[in-house]
């Protein structure tokens, strides 16, 4: 389709609440979106600027428009969220349909059985869930079990089968866990006054059980029958253990959705919380891949509105961090304080965890992916042009003042690459002088990479403030390099980032990745620098030593030390040891030199 073709597409589309599709010129579908004003939200990709790549190029392949107009903003939210899901566009987030979460299903019958399954039949049954967890699922029908005596069997107890005795009592009735409905021993209203509480307990509401269960234990020791009131007694106590475990707020805060939301530069983590009674019944989290570099706002809509329909929830109020248009029906809080901001916490706290063991397990399964989310990373950070795919970080070393050397560490994708490392002895610089050393070693550095033709790093990171980074700076400007290659100090004291041409400088976040790899890489560099700062002086002492001595030359030296690890022990040496090293002759010059010493 030409452009004046598309124009007039975008011209016709409606001002109404709906959503909208975009399809390349093979018909492909690109994308869905929705809109409470359609026109107005497609007209602003065609007249903005985009500084996202991927929207741009989003842009340049769309060839034809179609449009849904919808009632609402809420019918909107779940059209687009269905259409993604049945089309799975190139350039929307992921969302992955589970039909798979376990239920507990009250089945109907005229004696209702209460199980798991992971099925749901439209015939009538009532069924709560969908749980996160199967563990959940069977604590929640362990304890059924030990309040309440059902039936288990899958019989048809009409009440004529029961009447003409078709059925026989089983096992579970000896053993106490039915009361024998299949023949009769139990009423059906009793069975349902039961099957009423259970509703509750699946609910969160805990209150009517235990108050039922309270008044067993007091008609049953008034009357003296004090074994089964011990019997109602430990029920009450199991029940109000499982009440204890669960409760994590004021039980008056019932019904409730709660929603929070961590993001990095590839993902967002929606953590979904559902309360009853002061309960967390549901807990569940949900990763969205970005695809068009989505803000919270639009990740937590679309998160919201998938796992409200994913899980069937009912609840008319909704606690979210930040504002959300999510339709009229539905009540939002922004909590501030007290349970409700407790609750919105725990939720954020979830969504955290789980973006910590995703990144681990990727982290083991899939390096690429971990190194490539780094590097965006670093990139947004760092406020770079590129991805820091080859980071190279300088550090001086002069300890005492004697024997300057410095050090340069190299990390390739996030990681050390040892192969790549390198010492430098000071060459030019007379004294502990910090700034003509990082210009010299900056400049023989990429004097060499230039000459060589080797790959340029994306980055360079150098251990010091202010003095240091215009340092190395001036040997850049030399190499004609400047502004090529980004450049940073980092300051030791308050992890300080400088840029050239900057006063103000940058502070990361403690926590964050970025900061972290910029530590390691400063430190890493301290550590090698200080190893060959240490061999120097070393080789300083041994020279001074033994070279003094006539006739002993540095291959000699070697052989000994090899034998003997330090100047001490040769001193102490006997001729014998010392003949077996490097022969007789040597040796006795050796003897000769510490005897007259």
């Amino acid at each position: 389709m030409s452009s004046s073709a598309l124009d007039v597409q975008i011209k016709s589309l409606p001002n109404q609440p709906g959503v909208y599709q975009y399809f390349d010129s093979e018909e492909k579908i690109l994308y869905v979106g929705k809109a409470k004003n359609i026109k107005k939200r497609v007209s602003s990709y065609f007249t903005k600027q985009h500084d996202y790549g991927k929207t741009k190029v989003l842009v340049k392949k769309i060839a034809s428009i179609k449009h849904i107009v919808v009632n609402t903003e809420t019918d909107a939210l779940l059209l687009e969220n269905n259409l993604i899901k049945k089309y799975q566009p190139r350039y929307n987030v992921l969302l992955k349909d589970d039909k798979s979460y376990p239920w507990i299903c009250i089945k109907k019958e005229r004696f209702p059985r209460v199980f798991s399954t992971r099925r749901v039949f439209k015939d009538g049954s009532e069924y709560f869930g969908p749980y996160t967890s199967m563990k959940t699922v069977k604590t929640l029908l362990e304890l059924i079990k030990g309040l309440y005596q059902l039936r288990t069997c899958n019989y048809h107890l009409s009440e004529q089968k029961i009447n003409s005795r078709k059925y026989k009592v089983c096992l579970e009735y000896h053993l106490g866990n039915c009361k024998g409905a299949c023949e009769g021993l139990e009423t059906e209203a009793s069975y349902h006054k039961n099957i009423e509480s259970i509703r509750d307990i699946l609910k969160g509401n805990f209150k009517s059980s235990l108050q039922q269960f309270k008044t067993q234990m007091k008609n049953f020791a008034e009357s003296m029958q004090f074994e089964d009131a011990q019997r109602i007694k430990e029920k009450i106590e199991v029940l109000e253990n499982y009440q204890a475990k669960s409760t994590v707020v004021n039980p008056k805060i019932s019904n409730v959705d709660v929603f929070s939301i961590v993001s990095d530069e590839s993902y967002g983590y929606i953590n979904f919380l559902q309360l009853a009674y002061g309960s967390i019944i549901r807990s569940h989290t949900l990763e969205i891949k970005k695809k068009l570099d989505e803000t919270e706002e639009e990740l937590l809509t679309l998160g919201v509105t998938e796992i409200r329909q994913r899980f069937n929830s009912q609840s008319k109020e909704v606690y979210l961090p930040i504002p959300l248009d999510l339709g009229e029906n539905l009540k939002i809080t922004i909590p501030k304080l007290g349970d409700k901001k407790h609750i919105l916490d725990l939720s954020k706290r979830n969504a955290m965890y789980y973006r910590m063991d995703r990144l681990k397990q990727i982290k083991i399964t899939d390096p690429d992916r971990h190194a490539n989310r780094i590097m965006a990373q670093m990139k947004a950070d760092l406020r770079l042009t590129e991805e820091p795919r080859h980071i190279e970080c300088f550090d001086n070393s002069n300890i005492q003042g004697t024997n300057p050397v410095a050090a340069c560490v190299v990390f390739k994708n996030g990681k050390p690459s040892k192969r790549d490392y390198r010492h430098f002895n000071i060459k030019t610089v007379e004294g502990p002088d910090d700034f003509a050393s990082m210009e010299e070693v900056v400049y023989r550095r990429y004097k060499r990479l230039l000459d060589e033709e080797q790959n340029l790093p994306q980055l360079i990171i150098i251990d010091g403030g202010k003095g240091q980074l215009s340092s190395a700076l001036k040997s850049l400007e030399v190499l004609n390099l400047r502004g090529k290659i980004a450049i940073i100090g980092i300051a030791k004291r308050l992890e300080e980032l400088f840029y050239p041409d900057d006063p103000i400088p940058l502070y990361l976040d403690k926590k964050s990745e970025t900061l972290k790899i910029i530590q390691q890489l400063r430190n890493e560099a301290h550590r090698f620098g200080i190893e060959h700062h240490r061999n120097r002086r070393s080789k300083g002492a041994l020279q001074t030593e033994l070279e003094n001595i006539p006739g002993i030359g540095e291959q000699t030296i070697v052989e000994l030390m090899k034998q003997f690890k330090s100047v001490k022990r040769i001193s102490k040496a006997t001729k014998t040891e010392l003949t077996e090293v490097i022969g007789n002759s040597r040796a006795q010059k050796i003897i000769n030199y510490y005897n007259k010493e």
